[in-house]
C-alpha cells in the first residue's frame, strides 16, 4: 500500500491531495482564485504565484487532517511539474521538493494534462481495455490522443490556437460576462436557440484533426459588436440576444470536437473506448452530446469534483510514474509540456 501526497500549482488552483495505490481520494483540497482574479477578467500570472505562496502550506495541512494521515505515513509526494505558468509551478514544486528532502521519501513530477486523462480513468482503472481515445477540453489546452497505456500516448490532433476553454472565456467576456466564462456561457445556452446565429468552426487545410477556435471567438465579437470591433467596443445585440449567440457558440465549439473525435475513431478502429479530461468536461451539454452520438462507445468522464484543475489526479498518476529512484530534487519546472515529452518508462508498485 503507498500513500500519495500530491501537489497541483499550473495556474491559479492550489491543490492538495492525498491518494492509497493510485486510486482511492482519502482527501482532496483546493483552494480557488476566482474571487481574485474576477475583476481583470482571467488569470493575473503574478498574483496567482503571490497567493499560492500565502495559501499552499494551509492546504497541505488540511488534506493531511483530512485524510487522517501525517507526513510520516506518505510513501510519495508527487506534484505537477507543468506545463503552467512559471511562478506558480515554481510554488508547488518546490514545496513538494522541500517535503521530499525533509522526510527523506522520494517524489516524482509528473504532467498536468496527462493527469486532466487519468482523472477519468482513475476510477475505472481495472475496467478499462487500451488502446482508448483521449480528449482533453479544457482553458488551456484541446487535443486528441491515442492511449496505448498510462504513459503511452499518440497525438492525434491539436489546437493551432486557442483551447476550446479560452475560447469559451473570451466569447463570455465580449458578451460582458464574469470570469470564469464557461459555466456563464452554458447557463445561458440552456435557453437559447442556436439556429439564431451562423456559427461554425474553422478548418484546417490538410489537418482534419487539429482545431482552431480563434476564428469562431472573432466571428463571437464580430456578431455581438460589429464588424471590425474590439473587446472595448460597445453591443450592438439585445440582452435577451446572449443566449442565443452562447446557444450557437458552445454548439459550434462542441460538434468540433465531436466531428474530430469521431475521425479519430474511424481512423483507429482498434479503439475500445473514449476518456474524456478537462474542465470543460464539466459542461452538461457535451456529455449529453457524446451520449447521443457514441451510444455504442464505453465513455469515461472524470467525476465533477475532479473536472477542474485538483491534485487527487497529480497523486493518482504519480503512483504511476514512480519509479525506484523518483525524480532528482533539480528537477525544473516546464511550462511547456506535450505528451510526447513524457518518460514512458514506469514501474507501477
Amino acid at each position: 500500500m503507498t500513500l500519495v501526497l500530491g501537489i497541483e500549482s499550473t495556474c491559479d488552483d492550489t491543490g492538495c491531495a492525498v491518494v492509497r495505490d493510485g486510486v482511492e481520494i482519502l482527501s482532496n483540497v483546493v483552494s480557488s482564485q476566482i474571487d481574485i482574479h474576477n475583476a481583470f477578467g482571467g488569470v493575473v500570472p503574478e498574483l496567482a504565484s503571490r497567493h499560492h505562496i500565502d495559501i499552499i502550506i494551509p492546504v497541505i495541512q488540511k488534506a493531511l487532517e483530512d485524510a487522517n494521515v501525517t507526513l510520516d505515513d506518505i510513501g510519495l509526494f508527487a506534484v505537477a511539474k507543468g506545463p503552467g505558468l512559471i511562478g506558480s509551478l515554481l510554488i508547488g514544486l518546490n514545496a513538494a521538493k522541500a517535503l521530499a528532502f525533509a522526510t527523506k521519501k522520494p517524489f516524482v513530477g509528473v504532467n498536468h494534462v496527462e493527469a486532466h486523462l487519468y482523472a477519468a480513468m482513475m476510477p475505472a482503472i481495472e475496467k478499462l481495455v487500451f488502446p482508448l481515445l483521449g480528449v482533453v477540453i479544457s482553458g488551456g489546452h484541446t487535443f486528441l490522443a491515442r492511449i496505448d497505456a498510462i504513459g503511452e500516448y499518440t497525438i492525434i490532433g491539436t489546437t493551432v490556437d486557442d483551447a476550446i476553454g479560452e475560447a469559451f472565456d473570451k466569447a463570455a467576456k465580449i458578451m460582458g460576462l464574469p470570469y470564469p466564462g464557461g459555466p456563464e456561457i452554458e447557463k445561458l445556452a440552456i435557453n437559447g436557440d442556436s439556429s439564431r446565429y451562423d456559427f461554425k468552426p474553422s478548418k484546417i487545410k490538410g489537418r482534419p484533426f487539429d482545431f482552431s477556435f480563434s476564428g469562431l471567438k472573432t466571428k463571437v465579437l464580430y456578431t455581438v459588436k460589429g464588424q471590425s470591433s474590439q473587446m472595448k467596443s460597445p453591443l450592438i445585440i439585445e440582452e435577451s440576444d446572449k443566449k442565443h449567440v452562447a446557444a450557437a457558440f458552445q454548439e459550434a465549439a462542441f460538434s468540433d470536437i465531436i466531428a474530430k473525435a469521431s475521425l479519430a475513431l474511424e481512423k483507429y478502429p482498434d479503439i475500445n473506448g473514449i476518456v474524456f479530461g478537462g474542465g470543460v468536461t464539466n459542461n452538461d451539454a457535451i456529455r449529453d452530446i457524446v451520449a447521443k452520438k457514441f451510444p455504442e462507445t464505453p465513455v469515461f468522464w472524470p467525476a465533477r469534483a475532479l473536472t477542474q484543475d485538483n491534485a487527487a489526479m497529480i497523486a493518482g498518476l504519480g503512483y504511476h510514474h514512480y519509479s525506484q529512484e523518483g525524480d532528482a530534487l533539480d528537477l525544473e519546472p516546464m511550462t511547456r509540456l506535450a505528451l510526447e515529452d513524457l518518460d514512458n518508462t514506469y514501474n507501477k508498485k
